[in-house]
């Protein structure tokens, strides 16, 4: 029996230590998701909590054949969509777009890693959690289309449009430099 099984047999049993483990094991993970998704503190804490208690109530039906991770991240993204899907919408023209709140201060950050942070979090919500899988969770593509429930083609593309949003956004800011490619 692998630990992630075993685990899932003491919390389906009952042992208050294995929950508190299983919370301990993915708590990190699922938060750090959760707030790159959401963007706010107190949505991803909520959310976060919110995956735990789903996950508990749904650990009977969790496949002992597959990775617990995926199957805990596949629940994070779906409770994160839906919070993305219940906030109110700004109307068109209300925002101020972030590229012009940059150019109003006197002293922007230039730190790449801000400034990529920044971009991702401007990504389409799609492609934003598919980003994030891949990169910061080190998940295989398949393990990706496992999680958003979608083909692993549908995948590749959305990583593949991420990363050129991403260069895209970071040209525009000034961040890297504007490369033309020559195809050969």
């Amino acid at each position: 029996m692998t630990d992630d099984a075993a685990l899932v047999q003491r919390c389906l049993g009952g042992e208050e230590a294995a929950a508190r483990e299983l919370v301990e094991r993915f708590q990190a993970l699922v938060f750090s998701l959760c707030f790159r998704m959401l963007g706010q503190r107190e949505d991803a804490e909520d959310v976060a909590q919110d995956v735990f208690l789903r996950t508990f109530r749904s650990l009977k039906g969790w496949d002992p054949t597959r990775s617990l991770k995926p199957w805990i991240l596949a629940i994070a993204a779906n409770r994160c969509r839906t919070a993305l899907t219940q906030r109110p919408r700004i109307p068109a023209g209300g925002s101020l777009h972030l590229d012009q709140a940059v150019a109003a201060n006197p002293n922007p950050s230039r730190d790449l890693a801000d400034e990529l942070e920044t971009a991702v979090c401007e990504l389409r919500d799609d492609y934003r959690l598919c980003f994030l899988l891949f990169y910061q969770e080190d998940l295989s593509c398949a393990e990706i289309a496992n999680v958003m429930n979608c083909p692993e083609g549908t995948v590749k593309t959305w990583l593949h449009r991420a990363r050129r949003e991403l260069a895209d956004r970071l040209r525009r800011r000034g961040v890297v430099p504007h490369v033309e490619y020559q195809l050969h």
